[in-house]
């Protein structure tokens, strides 16, 4: 198959994502500036402001002396590489390898996929019109190499669709720019008269190399398709995977139902005969409008089961906005294990943690309060009492030690122990009084002191000494002292017993 790539330029990436989120914009003249070498430089302008006189790499005095109306916000670092990811996703329901091309492309392979839409014309008729429609000046362009296609979409004014193998015709007329060639070797070109492609194409390459070095030649060969451009897909095609695109635009609640299932039997049958079940799945679902919702569900343990993650399915499907309709669905399953359908019938009806409707009860409670929300903890073998738990990553993971159970440990610990105010009658003595967020505690009960030393071999510091009180109101608090009493020692409350 003789390969073929499509070159998207945005023109103005960003000011287009801002118009879009500010409709007033659209008619007011406004740059994007950033410093530069002890000036404030434009880094984007929008149309309103170029038509003006106002460009790309112009000083921002300069440019509000041309036009006294001009609008200029700061420059937002890292913006456009997330803009073009967030365009690239959307574009992987045209081809499954689509390429980030910074600061404002976007390099598409579609080899094989070009006639699902009639041909290449219909092709990129249909990514551009939904681009534009979207709020985004884009052009394209298609061609055997990388290197034409992105040339003729920012410097062609005759066709964007290149025949094959007539790459060296299309770019004769081109000036140099358009070979995405250094800076330096710009100025040299610029200098000795060369200002298109043909005035230097057919010079011997012993010459262009003594004159301009090895980069010249390099971009030569690449877009003549003499040496290949390495991709770096924006997003390798998920092992599970799996694509349902619809006929006519779907947007009740019916229809997703539908959809869902069609892929999970699909998907599920698959992981069924390869041993496996899914942990984590994400449904995405590609709007007419150019926008992408999702809804992600995962499980305690892996299943390959469509009714049981229908139903968790089921418990996300009104975060679904369809909007005008959805176009495409896609399933993936980024995380797999390993099960064995005999082994789970045999823990069918045990009680434990090792029973399947237990790993249920909790996708479906983790389906409506999130899965953040629900958490297991192990012991771990360390003094400091913050650091002697762990959360567990799954039910089926073993402790390493045992839980500690000779000395009483509060139901609910801080994170991090906080600050107090205390009073004792005596220095060694545990508090009389206490002040917590501003609230005073008189202590009629306390327990202890029970000490607990650093683990010198992690950090540095003073060892604490622990109490259990109790407070007038019959409330139950878990309190230390960090070093000796007769070193001015600080206290904490570090948790809350039952």
């Amino acid at each position: 198959m003789e390969k073929r790539f499509m070159a998207i330029w945005f023109r103005h990436l960003t000011t287009d994502w801002l118009t879009l989120q500010q409709p007033d914009l659209k008619d007011v003249p406004f740059v994007f500036v950033a410093p530069e070498r002890n000036r404030i430089v434009i880094t984007a302008a929008n149309p309103v402001a170029e038509a003006q006189g106002v460009y790309r790499g112009m000083a921002a005095a300069d440019a509000k002396a041309i036009t006294t109306d001009l609008q200029i916000l700061d420059h937002i670092p890292g913006k456009e590489e997330k803009l073009l990811r967030q365009l690239g996703l959307w574009c992987i329901r045209y081809t499954p390898v689509v390429v980030i091309d910074m600061p404002n492309g976007l390099i598409l392979d579609i080899s094989g996929c070009a006639h699902l839409w009639g041909g290449e014309r219909g092709y990129l008729k249909e990514i551009v019109h939904k681009l534009r429609t979207s709020g985004y000046d884009a052009r394209a362009a298609i061609a055997d190499t990388i290197g034409t296609a992105w040339a003729v979409a920012r410097y062609g004014k005759t066709t964007p669709i290149i025949p094959a193998g007539e790459q060296a015709q299309a770019l004769l007329n081109l000036p140099p720019m358009a070979l995405r060639l250094d800076p330096v070797v710009l100025e040299k070109l610029q200098k000795l008269g060369f200002t298109t492609v043909r005035s230097f194409m057919q010079i011997p390459r012993t010459v262009l190399r003594r004159r301009f070095g090895e980069g010249l030649l390099l971009r030569l060969a690449q877009v003549l398709g003499l040496e290949e451009e390495i991709l770096m897909p924006l997003v390798p095609p998920a092992p599970y995977t799996e694509r349902l695109p619809c006929l006519e635009p779907v947007s009740t609640k019916k229809a997703i139902e539908i959809a869902i299932q069609k892929l999970l039997e699909t998907l599920c049958l698959r992981l069924q005969n390869e041993g496996k079940g899914i942990r984590k799945a994400i449904l995405k679902c590609y709007r007419i409008d150019g926008k992408i919702v999702q809804a992600g569900i995962s499980t305690n343990r892996g299943s390959h089961s469509v009714s049981h993650l229908f139903k968790l399915f089921e418990l996300q499907i009104s975060k679904i906005e369809p909007a005008l309709g959805i176009e495409l669905f896609l399933l993936e399953a980024p995380k797999v294990e390993d099960i064995d359908p005999i082994q789970e019938k045999l823990w069918a009806g045990k009680p434990g943690l090792q029973d399947a409707t237990l790993a249920e009860l909790l996708d479906k409670l983790a389906g409506k309060v999130g899965a953040n929300a629900i958490h297991r903890y192990l012991p771990a073998e360390h003094n400091w009492p913050e650091r002697s738990v762990k959360q567990a990553a799954s039910l089926m993971e073993t402790p390493d030690t045992k839980w500690r159970t000779d000395r009483s440990r509060p139901v609910r610990m801080l994170r991090r122990p906080e600050r107090i105010e205390v009073m004792a009658l005596l220095p060694d003595y545990p508090p009389k009084v206490f002040t917590y967020k501003g609230r005073r505690h008189v202590v009629e009960k306390a327990d202890g002191p029970e000490r607990i030393e650093r683990e010198w071999w992690r950090d540095q510091g003073e060892h604490r000494d622990y109490y259990a009180v109790e407070d007038a109101d019959g409330q139950r608090y878990w309190l230390f002292r960090s070093g000796h009493y007769d070193a001015e020692p600080q206290w904490y409350l570090h948790g809350f017993f039952a």
